[in-house]
């Protein structure tokens, strides 16, 4: 036997944990499962309408409604459920919008589809442009029901604007966009059934089916309007929905709006019981279990499948601007494009023209990379790539021009100061073969180093007369301007040997290489002659060998040297006798001195 303690715990515990049993077997009613936060900016998921969902082991469809607020949604769904206003969604009759967030009927129909018993739930969802929302509320609204339903019905008053075609257009792509980014790869749900239901009591002699085939035909742009295009990429974007779109009319049900809650079906306009019959028939026709990768989901696999888009959808950066794919993937093509420009910049100009190619290809790949992560809108994936590819081709195009005058700035540059250059080597005080080669090989290299990018070619062919002019003339000058040289040097080499020095080697040597330049040229061949001879050779080579070298560069000393030297001379010859004696004179002169007029007469 049970002891009364334990009984009395048992049945305490049994009806602690009955209570939320018998609520959730009371489906006989309306319950929230995505709720706004308080701000109506993100939505959260209620738990109390999932555990309804998560105990239906059936294949699961939804039928959703979406629209304006105080569009007549929720009378919409229970005239669908053959429900009065006072058993099934609640409907306002005050200026705001009753529905909050989405709302699911607790008892699902039943239906054979295709030979599969499946649960079908209608589901309410809150009216968008309400007061007081952000629009990234209503964004995220109508993405929840568009990936959620299998047939989603388009409430629509009187007939189709442009931004409900926009609006549609966003929120399939918001829809497949965050949930194929959750999953990490391409978007895995089919798209619901578009129902366009509209509202209105006359069609102007056209049929709701051509309406909005007519609103949703692209509109001619032969002229290439900008605006005219992104319209028509509006609509490209629905066909994610192909051929799964289907129109349908309803008539109002009765003039007094106000009292429909309380009226009966034969109170009502009998062409609007007529076609809302035809309503539910032709839902029940269209409708099929929701497929998410392939297979078909049951209660639990629904509700993870909602936490899975939800937390995408919140997690999601959505702006509250418009309703255009571009409008979402323009930020990003801007930091696409900043990040190309930085890239680009770290780049010294000029370049050559295969490596700004090879920069480029680089800086592009990284932007595309961005963009790929980041990018917006998979159907209009490949046109957001070809308009980032043109921003970035009017970028580079940009650096194309500033490498070519940057290549022309440098090059110039370079070619004027070469030419500077071989312009300061044709009038050396000391004319120098060596040096002159060492310059222009200094210059050459310099040239070839720095003078980069588009405008070498032209540099280098101009670059290529100027030297080959400057040697030309170098060399044509440097002969005769040697020869003087070394006849004016033999002049004062003979002055300074007699009179400075006093050294008759220097003196005699002086007068035979003068008398050699002087003589051959005049005797025997021209001057011209004179630079074949060995002899001649001999000279060059020395005197390139005392002129410069890289060690001393005698045309820049030469002035420093031949100071120094006059006034180690003068010193010399003023005080160099008085306090030395006659040992400081050569011994040549020195005899002569010995043995001048002052000497000691003997007999």
């Amino acid at each position: 036997m049970v002891a009364p303690s334990s009984l009395l715990f048992l049945l305490l515990f049994l009806c602690l944990f009955a209570t939320p049993s018998f609520s959730i077997h009371n489906v006989g009613q309306a319950f929230p499962i995505v709720e706004p936060d308080p701000g109506h900016t993100k939505l959260r998921l209620s738990r109390e309408g999932l555990e309804v969902i998560e105990r239906i082991t059936n294949p699961i469809a939804a039928v959703a409604v979406i629209g304006p607020y105080r569009s007549g949604k929720s009378f919409l769904l229970n005239q669908l459920l053959s429900l009065s206003c006072y058993e099934g969604f609640g409907v306002g009759h005050m200026r705001d919008t009753k529905t909050k967030g989405i709302w699911v009927w607790g008892n699902p129909i039943d239906l054979d589809i295709d030979g599969v018993r499946t649960s079908v739930f209608y589901l309410d969802t809150e009216g968008f442009e309400s007061i007081g929302k952000s629009n990234v509320y209503d964004d995220r609204i109508f993405a929840l029901a568009t990936v959620l339903s299998s047939v989603l019905i388009y409430n629509l008053p009187e007939t189709i604007r442009e931004a409900d075609i926009s609006r549609l257009s966003f929120a399939v792509e918001l829809a497949e966009e965050f949930y194929g980014r959750y999953v990490g790869k391409d978007v895995a749900f089919e798209p619901a059934k578009l129902l366009w239901l509209i509202q209105r009591d006359f069609l102007q002699g056209k049929s709701v089916q051509e309406m909005v085939n007519e609103s949703l035909q692209r509109v001619p742009n032969s002229d290439g309007d900008r605006n005219i295009d992104m319209v028509n990429q509006i609509r490209d974007s629905l066909a994610i929905m192909g051929d799964n779109s289907t129109a349908f009319s309803l008539p109002q049900p009765h003039l007094q709006r106000t009292k429909l809650c309380d009226l009966k079906d034969v109170e009502l306009d009998p062409l609007y019981v007529k076609r809302r019959e035809q309503l539910k028939e032709l839902v029940a026709s269209i409708i099929r279990p929701k497929i998410v990768k392939g297979k078909s989901l049951n209660g639990k696999e629904f509700v993870s499948f909602l936490e899975q888009i939800l937390e995408a959808l919140n997690k999601g950066d959505i702006p509250s601007t418009g309703s255009l794919v571009e409008v979402f993937n323009k930020g990003i093509l801007e930091r696409c494009i900043k990040l190309y420009n930085e890239k680009m910049a770290k780049y010294g100009l000029p370049l050559n023209v295969e490596s700004l190619q090879v920069a480029h290809e680089r800086c592009r790949g990284e932007a595309i990379e961005l963009f790929d992560e980041q990018h917006f809108g998979r159907h209009h994936a490949k046109k957001s790539v070809i308009q980032l590819d043109e921003k970035i081709q009017k970028v580079y195009m940009n650096f194309v021009m500033q490498n070519e005058y940057q290549s022309s700035k440098t090059c110039e540059a370079l070619y004027t100061k070469c030419e500077d250059i071989m312009d300061q080597l044709q009038v050396l005080r000391l004319p120098s073969m060596a040096k002159f080669n060492a310059r222009f090989l200094q210059c050459n290299q310099s040239f070839e180093q720095n003078c980069v990018g588009p405008s070498k070619i032209n540099y280098e062919q101009r670059m290529m007369k100027m030297l080959g002019k400057s040697r030309a003339l170098f060399i044509k000058e440097y002969n005769h301007r040697l020869f003087n040289w070394l006849v004016a040097f033999s002049l004062v080499m003979v002055v300074i040997g007699r009179f400075v020095i006093k050294f008759i080697l220097i003196e005699i040597g002086a007068w035979l290489l003068f008398i050699f330049l002087e003589t051959y040229t005049r005797m025997f061949w021209s001057a011209e002659s004179l630079y074949y001879n060995p002899v001649w050779h001999f000279i060059v080579a020395t005197w390139e060998t005392l002129v410069y070298s890289p060690i001393l560069d005698l045309d820049r000393w030469a002035i420093p040297l031949g100071a120094m030297l006059s006034v180690f001379i003068l010193y010399w010859r003023c005080y160099g006798k008085r306090k030395h004696g006659s040992r400081w004179l050569l011994p040549l002169y020195s005899s002569n001195i010995k043995n001048g007029p002052n000497r000691t007469r003997t007999d």
